[in-house]
């Protein structure tokens, strides 16, 4: 009795830092589930699956690490899985078109700032999965080094593909 005492308690103790820290970072799940999601429902899911998929992943968390990049590697894996499984469930990309009609306009006006983020959202929807995480994490002032972590390739590859990205945006958008 006092073995499954332990444990019981032992796995609410684990359910409190689990959430604790869910809670503090939880802008993560979002942001990469509104990068690669673009319904509301297809968004709900996708971020339902990545909080699973980390509480699955929770025990084999090292503490000594952040655990942010831990958290974005599992979300951004969790979201490139979906995609892939979604394309070929569809065999064709989903426009982005719907998702920036979704977007709030002020008054109707549609500022020139609004045009360029509505460009970046329908580039952003076009790229590869990887890409798309590579931008995400940069547009979220993540480093060099923590990119490269998350993503698992090395730090020369995030610079050499976010000089490449940057010239494509200089030159579609």
């Amino acid at each position: 009795m006092g073995q499954q005492a332990t444990t019981m308690t032992t796995d609410r103790d684990l359910q409190g830092e689990f959430s604790e820290l869910i809670d503090r970072h939880r802008g993560i799940v979002f942001k990469v589930a509104n990068t690669y999601a673009f319904q509301a429902e297809d968004r709900a899911d996708l971020a339902q699956e990545i909080a699973a998929q980390l509480w699955r992943a929770y025990p084999s968390y090292a503490p000594g690490r952040p655990f942010s990049t831990w958290m974005y590697r599992i979300a951004l894996n969790v979201a490139i899985s979906h995609v892939r499984s979604a394309a070929q469930q569809r065999r064709h990309v989903l426009p982005l078109d719907e998702a920036v009609h979704d977007l709030p306009d002020e008054n109707g006006v549609d500022h020139e700032a609004d045009q360029q983020v509505r460009a970046l959202h329908r580039f952003i929807a076009q790229l590869e999965p990887l890409n798309r995480a590579l931008l995400l994490l940069y547009l979220e002032d993540q480093s060099y080094r923590e990119i490269a972590e998350i993503l698992g390739i090395s730090e020369t590859n995030v610079a050499t593909k976010l000089s490449r990205l940057k010239q494509r945006i200089r030159s579609e958008i």
